[in-house]
This record gives C-alpha cells, sequence and structure tokens, in this order.
C-alpha cells in the first residue's frame, strides 16, 4: 500500500453474517484519571471486506477510507492472525 496518513486499527472479527461486512472490536487501554487503574475500553466498527475473506475469531487491521455506507467507514487491511472460530462469553 502506498504511504498515506489514513488511521489504522487493529482488532478481532466479532460477526461475518452480513455480505461484504465484517463487525470489528478493537480494544484500548486508558488509565482511569483520579485513580490510576488502566481501563479496557471496547469500541465495534463496521468494516468493508470486498472479498469476504475474514472470519469470526480473526485478528485483522482496518484502515480508514471514505463512507461507504451509513456505518461503514473502514475497511480490510489484512489478517493478522487467523482465529479458531467464535469465542464463548461468558455470562
Amino acid at each position: 500500500m502506498p504511504s498515506t496518513n489514513r488511521k489504522t486499527m487493529v482488532g478481532v472479527v466479532r460477526s461475518d453474517k452480513m455480505q461484504k461486512t465484517i463487525t470489528v472490536e478493537v480494544a484500548t487501554r486508558k488509565k482511569h484519571p483520579v485513580y490510576g487503574k488502566y481501563v479496557i475500553q471496547r469500541n465495534s466498527f463496521a468494516a468493508h471486506d470486498e472479498k469476504e475473506e475474514a472470519s469470526v475469531g480473526d485478528r485483522v487491521e482496518i484502515v480508514s477510507t471514505r463512507p461507504l455506507s451509513k456505518r461503514k467507514h473502514w475497511r480490510l487491511g489484512r489478517i493478522l492472525a487467523r482465529g479458531h472460530g467464535p469465542e464463548e462469553r461468558r455470562a
């Protein structure tokens, strides 16, 4: 890819049920301003996956792009690691 000043983020694919779209969960660690404890903040982003390569559990890099739809402003950059399918969530 040519060097541009596009934002990139790394996250885990949480859903691939839509056509040409994946939902990526990005976790960031932030320090609490008063207590100093590190808190994990999670955000979900809809990303365009033209070839439908990514599947649930994959660790991917997403790159900012022009608005593709109401919620989609990111596209799949590359797959960093393959996952093992959907992870079970604790109740």
